[in-house]
């Protein structure tokens, strides 16, 4: 018996992932990715010597699945320093993890943002987490991350100064409500191994998966956009602006509002944060020293996060320049590009006071609307099962699972593993 063909929606990660597992077992696989290059969320850009990705993003390198799926060596990553550099006016300061990082432990120890006893109960909380397992998070009891970290006894200081900087950065949350269940994850697997770029950049992870489907056989069209989804039961029909294909399976894994279009009748979570990227161009030997760690605004301005980029990955910028990246978490997304770079300027320059920035040029600025899904306390138990649209059609992406690399990897293999179990 011929094994069944599937159609995928969606060319990012989780589409990708659900090609291959797919693909290397025999089905006829054909992906439709609307955008002109596969990667959805996960793509770079490379402009002039500049690799830019879309939005600020790393890899964890330490997430189960992603070490399943990823070929990391072949990545060439290059890695960040544990923890950050805490700025303020004039004053800046470093927090690492003084297990992964030894050579930080007196300047940790010596950080004035965060007490000595939110210092001890980190370490704690460390210990704690490494021991459980990865796959015993998500699930339980729930709570947002503020009230987590309050429950657990850390300052409003740990809480304001680091948590809500590196957190909400990452969870696109500046009022850390997202679940608490993402922060012990994330925490976890920073206890566990490093946060890195590869070396060609971002995009390099999709292209990688994607280059393993087409191996396997799949089929990738780029710049093809699935208009309409139709399930039949035993079969589904696509259409595009093109063509319609019949097929024995779909899995959609597109963007929650474009997977939300293409089955109406499905209950879905749409809501999602937003976030703001600017790349900069600074002259070689113009980045702050860093030590290759992020720097943390601790005030609560924006922007959040700022990343010497090139000084982590020097294949970044081009031999005569250096690239710097920000990220804004709590910044309208139509505020003007030049309000932004302004923004930038006028942090370094409040921080490294000895160093002016006028020099600081915008490359390019990447407004997200749909960076992270909404997922407040307790929102693994609202997402639907990969199995809720009208058969033959199965989920992937974030709507199943929670916004990152690993959990688009993950909801892609169960996506996989849906439409297998369906036709044995």
């Amino acid at each position: 018996m011929d094994e069944p063909s599937v159609a995928i929606v969606g060319g990012g990660l989780a589409g990708l992932t659900a090609a291959v597992e797919l693909a290397e077992r025999g089905h006829a696989v054909t992906v439709y990715e609307a955008a002109p290059q596969v990667g959805g969320q996960v793509r770079s850009v490379h402009h002039n010597g500049f690799t830019l990705d879309r939005g600020f993003q790393v890899l964890f390198a330490a997430y189960p699945t992603v070490g399943q799926v990823l070929d990391l060596s072949a990545l060439r990553l290059r890695r960040f320093r544990p923890g950050a550099v805490l700025a303020r006016a004039g004053m800046r300061s470093v927090l690492a993890d003084p297990f992964r990082d030894p050579r930080a432990a007196l300047a940790s120890l010596s950080c004035p943002e965060v007490t000595l006893g939110d210092k001890l109960r980190t370490l704690l909380l460390r210990r704690r987490l490494r021991r459980r397992p990865f796959e015993t998070i998500f699930g339980g009891t729930d709570r947002s991350i503020a009230a987590e970290l309050r429950r657990l006894g850390f300052s409003d200081g740990y809480i304001e100064h680091f948590a809500r900087p590196f957190f909400g950065a990452i969870t696109q949350d500046p009022q850390l409500g997202s679940s608490k269940q993402l922060f012990e994850y994330i925490f976890k697997a920073l206890t566990m191994g490093p946060i890195a770029v590869p070396s060609a950049g971002m995009g390099a992870i999709s292209e990688q998966v994607a280059g393993r489907a087409r191996t396997a056989g799949a089929t990738i069209h780029t710049d093809r956009r699935v208009r309409e989804l139709v399930p039949g039961g035993d079969h589904a029909v696509l259409m595009t602006d093109d063509e319609q294909q019949r097929v024995d399976a779909a899995i959609v894994a597109t963007d929650p509002q474009t997977t939300a279009s293409l089955l109406p009748s499905t209950p879905l979570p749409t809501a999602t944060r937003s976030t703001i990227t600017q790349h900069y161009a600074l002259p070689a030997d113009g980045l702050p020293a860093t030590a290759r760690r992020i720097i943390l605004d601790v005030t609560g301005a924006d922007p959040a996060v700022v990343v010497p980029m090139s000084a982590i990955a020097p294949s970044y910028a081009p031999a005569d320049a250096e690239l710097l990246v920000a990220s804004f978490i709590d910044t309208p997304l139509e505020t003007p590009t030049e309000t932004l770079a302004r923004a930038t300027r006028d942090s370094l320059g409040r921080w490294y006071p000895e160093r002016s920035f006028t020099d600081l040029q915008e490359l390019a600025t990447d407004r997200i609307a749909d960076a992270q899904p909404v997922q407040p306390p307790g929102f693994t138990a609202k997402r639907p099962a990969v199995t809720a649209p009208p058969p033959p059609v199965v989920l992937a992406g974030a709507v199943t699972t929670w916004g990152s690399i690993e959990g688009a990897i993950a909801s892609g293999i169960n996506a996989a593993t849906a439409v297998r179990d369906a036709h044995r």
